[in-house]
């Protein structure tokens, strides 16, 4: 006889469960978060948070294939299974793709490495195999304090720097605090850039994030030249930047698209609680910080404490308490009840968290290498069908099968 402690985890998962009971065959266990929320907020929708837990069947391997890395923020796979890494100090790097040294890149501009500040995420062009380009974020000195800057310049022929470096954007207003920069750069299709933007994090600028005029707390859709993308969602509007493509956003450090819908998702941070993962539409308010399910540092409600308004898009799922989402990626690599999975590096959490999606929801969820104790800042599937994952401590693990 199966004993009652048993038969109450499994009870407990079937009513976490319901309502997804054709999606869910592989969600039978209890959620994997088991502290207790920071709230009493009730979520909009039945599996909002703390869905079902699964458990990976595959057997895989976590091997730290680099120790040497110093603040390391962004990472991006190069054609040749390469990777291209940031460091927040200033510097870039290539590795091989086993994971070793292979060059250092000058030519950067300076950085205000101090905070969250810093050299921060990093991607190429869609036609690097041809331009060389490189585009990257960081943390810049200006008249009032510190802004996100996104760059872009040349790989030379040696790989040993990068040429006619040219800032394209800034995020502004500049703003004297050192937190709360967002920074993750993606390609659409069509070439263009999508950037998110943190709102700086202090009470007397986050309300930026609402106003359509700054481009602090948002998501940005420019070219490669830095122009607004034409015919955005506030094209022509009074008092609005016509690069902004959605607003309302806290500090987002993940982005990414997903590979079965075309849509473009991203993961920020809450304050304590109310971390969010969201599908990002052209004109959407995502609430922040007049809405959120996370509460201040100091306990007290954020605004008027509202989860739920007209005009605001929900998350598709947050986390209470914080598991600090870092970079994330959708799986594409040869673990196969991983395809299309959503993973997300968790920084306080330490651990990857990992998402299983179905009609964009979240139906399972999974906390991968807790036992490493890592800040995991961000994570990216190989050419080789491995995932890899960034850590704050400095270092690169492959995570694959067996």
């Amino acid at each position: 006889m199966m004993p009652k402690k048993a038969l109450l985890i499994m009870g407990l998962s079937a009513i976490v469960s319901v309502g997804y009971a054709a999606e869910t065959r592989d969600t039978t266990l209890a959620p994997v978060e088991t502290q207790s929320p920071n709230t009493n907020y009730k979520p909009a929708f039945r599996g909002q948070t703390r869905i079902g837990g699964i458990k990976t069947k595959t057997p895989y391997t976590a091997t730290v294939i680099n120790s040497t890395l110093k603040n390391p923020w962004g990472i991006h796979v190069l054609p040749d299974g390469r990777f291209l890494v940031t460091e927040k100090g200033g510097t870039m790097r290539l590795l091989k793709a086993n994971g070793e040294f292979d060059k250092q890149i000058a030519g950067l501009p300076a950085v205000v490495f101090k905070g969250q500040g810093g050299l921060l995420d990093v991607t190429i062009d869609p036609a690097f195999a041809t331009n060389r380009m490189i585009y990257w974020g960081y943390a810049e000195q200006a008249e009032g304090g510190s802004l996100l800057a996104i760059a872009k310049g040349k790989l030379s022929a040696d790989e040993s720097k990068v040429e006619n470096t040219e800032v394209i954007y800034r995020a502004t207003p500049a703003y004297r605090g050192t937190l709360q920069y967002g920074c993750r750069i993606v390609f659409d299709k069509q070439g263009n850039l999508f950037i998110s933007t943190g709102e700086r994090s202090g009470n007397d600028i986050r309300m930026k994030a609402q106003d359509l005029s700054a481009g602090i707390g948002k998501i940005i859709h420019i070219t490669k030249t830095g122009k607004a993308v034409a015919g955005g969602p506030f094209a022509g509007k009074a008092n609005a930047l016509p690069e902004v493509y959605a607003y309302g956003i806290r500090n987002p450090d993940g982005l990414a698209w997903n590979p079965a819908t075309g849509e473009l998702w991203e993961a920020e941070f809450g304050p304590r609680g109310g971390d969010e993962i969201n599908i990002i539409k052209p004109g959407r308010n995502f609430g922040w910080p007049v809405v959120t399910y996370g509460i201040e540092y100091s306990g007290e409600k954020v605004g008027d404490g509202i989860q739920q308004k007209e005009g605001v898009t929900q998350p598709i799922y947050y986390w209470d308490p914080t598991i600090s989402p870092g970079g994330i990626t959708f799986y594409t690599g040869n673990i196969a009840e991983w395809k299309n999975n959503l993973f997300v590096g968790g920084l306080s959490g330490q651990h990857i968290a990992r998402l299983v999606i179905r009609a964009n929801k979240v139906v399972g969820e999974e906390r991968l290498l807790k036992d490493k104790n890592e800040r995991w800042r961000a994570v990216v599937t190989g050419k080789d069908g491995a995932l890899y994952g960034l850590t704050d401590s400095g270092k690169l693990y492959r995570i694959a099968k067996k």
